[in-house]
């Protein structure tokens, strides 16, 4: 059976946080670059990229920094990715390795506010969108609208979520190529490059940024390469998830570092309108809102679906299960996405400030966690991994594996004193001129920390090379 048929597509998933058996494992590695390149392509990463500039850094700068995050954080996502068809399951899943069945549900909370975070703020822009299509005034409407479609696709699930992502490649390349050529015709972009010289804040401040965005795609990437046949390449895997990211999101975040520094606040202050009137006759406009739906709708179906996942791994934590109906598959998502629609009506309308401060706190979350399921995945468990033993809070990795919450707890803590934000900024970043070095220190921390003491408490003794599958199919 073909992957993209039409039927296959349109069919609702059944499997949630179950093991995939291979007997319905699909696809190709190189549909991972097309899926993140497209969830990539679009506004938000765009906001992103232009932060940087109006907190006041160069564009070139921006630009450069960008691209240390995006690779570095590009890295770590990727690592994530490689586990899916491994493993065959969601990517919070296989944190019980770490963290103990229960004691998982810690950075799974943080992890659903985190989705819950992106989707409202994705579903406010991309609301926005919709309504200049539409020629509605009440952004409340789009916003609806906006969530109804995320919701359908994400109950649809795997599938169509990947044939999504390939719609919204070629449309992004489309869309914001064109609008890239009339940024040029439009501006003297050489005027606005090289004028503020370089700033060290500034510029950590970008790759934080970046770092963050790549970063927060930890939590759930290996979603959509769990289905992968099991033989499939890990090399294969890591380039293309890795290529997809990381080119797409430095696309956008070039242009929006380009346009934030010729168009100041005309940008910052109305995004959507800018890019639509950016794009010249009405009907172009028409065109790139669609675009911006439909990059858009790429992300927040994956944030929605990865919720939807979080929740039901927090929930089976106390009610070991390993598959739901689909009927509450369905009521977990619509419950989800109603609840991140409510926040995006509820959204305040200083965005860009809010969501400057909101990428960097996530980054505070995940660096530690991230770092501890990778060390513990690749260089500790080496890929052995006793998937039965995941769904049992008496079995293997036991309940809650408090010297792993420990070293989490330590990892945030750590980063405390070099944070740069709105509410708190550490002494030492005072000292360092506001230099934001916190992600680094929570990685550097975390590993010193962690991997002598997971060497000691090594939960894989026993397993062999081959990762253990239950095999079941329900």
């Amino acid at each position: 059976m073909r992957a993209d048929r039409p039927v296959a597509v349109l069919t609702p998933e059944r499997r949630t946080i179950d093991v995939i058996p291979d007997g319905e494992r699909h696809g190709r590695p190189v549909h991972q670059f097309t899926l993140w390149f497209g969830a990539n392509m679009q506004i938000t990463a765009i906001v992103d990229g232009a932060l940087a500039v109006m907190f006041g850094a160069d564009a070139v700068w921006a630009i450069g920094g960008t691209l240390v995050g995006n690779v570095v954080g590009g890295v770590v996502m990727a690592l994530h990715s490689a586990q899916g068809p491994r493993l065959g399951l969601p990517q919070m899943i296989s944190s019980r390795a770490q963290f103990g069945v229960r004691g998982a549900v810690v950075p799974l909370v943080l992890v659903i506010l985190m989705y819950l975070g992106f989707a409202a703020t994705g579903t406010v822009l991309a609301g926005q969108a919709i309504g200049k299509l539409l020629h509605i005034d009440n952004r409340a409407v789009g916003i609806v609208l906006f969530g109804g479609l995320s919701a359908v696709a994400a109950v649809l699930g795997y599938r169509l979520i990947h044939v999504v992502g390939r719609i919204a490649s070629v449309v992004g390349i489309v869309g914001f190529g064109y609008l890239a050529v009339r940024l040029f015709t439009e501006y003297d972009v050489s005027a606005h490059l090289g004028g503020r010289g370089f700033e060290a804040a500034t510029f950590l401040l970008a790759v934080s940024l970046s770092a963050s965005w790549q970063l927060t795609y930890g939590p759930y990437v290996a979603d959509y390469s769990r289905y992968l046949p099991r033989n499939t390449s890990a090399r294969s895997t890591f380039w293309f998830t890795f290529g997809g990211t990381v080119l797409g999101a430095q696309w956008s975040m070039t242009f929006g570092a380009l346009l934030a520094a010729c168009a100041g606040r005309s940008f910052t202050t109305d995004q959507v309108g800018f890019i639509g009137a950016l794009a010249g006759p009405a009907v172009l406009a028409a065109l790139i809102y669609l675009v911006i739906v439909v990059g858009k709708l790429t992300i927040n179906v994956l944030n929605a679906y990865g919720g939807f996942m979080s929740t039901l791994t927090t929930v089976t934590a106390f009610d070991p299960r390993t598959s739901i109906s689909r009927t509450a598959r369905t009521a977990y998502i619509l419950g989800f996405t109603a609840l991140s629609v409510l926040i995006a009506l509820a959204a305040s309308a200083d965005f860009l400030d809010n969501f400057k401060n909101f990428v960097l706190v996530l980054l505070l979350v995940f660096t530690p966690w991230s770092t501890i399921n990778l060390i513990d995945y690749y260089l500790i468990s080496r890929e052995r991994i006793d998937i039965p033993a995941l769904y049992d809070p008496h079995g293997r990795y036991g309940s809650w594996n408090l010297p792993a919450l420990g070293c989490y707890a330590l990892g945030i803590a750590a980063q405390i004193p070099f944070l740069a934000q709105k509410l708190y900024t550490g002494p030492i970043t005072t000292l360092l001129g506001g230099a934001d070095l916190s992600w680094l220190v929570g990685i550097l921390v975390t590993a010193a920390v962690y991997y002598p003491l997971a060497t000691r408490t090594d939960r894989s003794t026993g397993l062999t090379p081959t990762v253990r599958s239950s095999g079941r199919s329900s």
